[in-house]
């Protein structure tokens, strides 16, 4: 660890030397080199990573990887995580971090919340914001930043979800051919799937907010797309979860049934629709297609065991 630590010094020491002095100008693989060196030995907030993002950008200020790591940086600078106590046993889709016990013995819950500088904050957006300017088919960067809104939101995503349906636009519209480091093509199933990320991150926020983020992108989604029944799935999820609506959120999954009857999500979602509503009749038309679709073994000796017991 001290060998560790005495490297790191002497690396970072070596590497203002070489900043400050007026040597020549450094290539954009020099500086990644040194930038991927210094994230690698002493994390994305380390010691000097701020000055060598600097003089990067300055040098290079239409670099990608510069921009990246100053969104990175800044955005990793600017999260504060704080203990918040919270009533119910979920906040933000989260268990508590921490349950305590007050003078009645009641359990009082606290949880783990990041919170955001906003100066830094904006900083991380205005660099992840130049990285779509300079590169604007590359999917990963608007992914980020609605990511990073997600985040800093919490329990009423607006600007994020605002992000997101403009994004959703276009690429129905412009049908852009996206970039993605990693993925020789991001075909429209890659994009839904991206999309699909976004809409879980909204209904795991579990506030009226979420849910009707979570309802706006998959009406959208299904606008464009009618035949992505992941979002009709997600609709009648909407009215079942959200709205209490079981009618309705029946009338959905049936929808996506009769075009995809081995929808495994959408089936379990109706046996849990029907156990809610205490309907042994629906319960026992869906628990054999449960039983059918499923691959863990311990899921279908349960179906097994309450079809027979009903």
């Amino acid at each position: 660890m001290k060998k560790s630590i005495i490297a790191a010094a002497l690396f970072l020491a070596v590497s203002f030397s070489a900043l400050a002095q007026d040597s020549p100008k450094m290539s954009r693989d020099e500086y990644a080199g040194r930038y991927e060196m210094l994230v690698k030995r002493l994390g994305p907030e380390g010691v000097g990573i701020e000055t060598l993002l600097q003089k990067w950008g300055k040098d290079y200020p239409e670099d990608m990887d510069m921009l990246l790591g100053k969104f990175t940086y800044y955005l990793s600078k600017s999260r504060k995580p704080e203990l918040v106590q919270k009533e119910g046993s979920r906040y933000l889709g989260n268990a508590p971090a921490l349950t305590l016990k007050d003078s009645l013995d009641r359990d009082v819950n606290y949880f783990q919340v990041d919170n955001y500088d906003g100066e830094l904050f904006r900083q991380a957006i205005e660099a992840i914001d130049k990285a779509i300017e300079v590169s604007p088919l590359r999917l990963d960067c608007r992914l980020y930043k609605i990511s990073a809104l997600i985040g800093a939101e919490k329990e009423s995503p607006e600007e994020s979800l605002s992000d997101l349906c403009g994004l959703i636009d276009y690429n129905a519209k412009g049908k852009p051919s996206w970039e993605y480091p990693g993925l020789e093509k991001v075909d429209d199933e890659v994009f839904s799937a991206s999309v699909q990320e976004f809409c879980f991150a909204f209904y795991s926020i579990g506030t009226p907010e979420g849910f009707e983020a979570f309802r706006k992108v998959s009406e959208k989604m299904l606008d464009y797309y009618p035949k992505d029944y992941t979002y009709m799935t997600n609709i009648g999820s909407y009215y079942f979860v959200y709205k209490h609506d079981n009618k309705t959120a029946l009338k959905y999954y049936n929808k996506v049934l009769k075009k995809n009857p081995d929808d495994y999500a959408t089936i379990k979602n109706c046996v849990l629709l029907a156990r809610n509503s205490k309907d042994v009749k629906l319960e026992k038309k869906y628990l054999p297609m449960l039983i059918k679709v499923s691959d863990d073994e311990s899921e279908i000796a349960s179906a097994k065991a309450r079809l027979e017991s009903l």
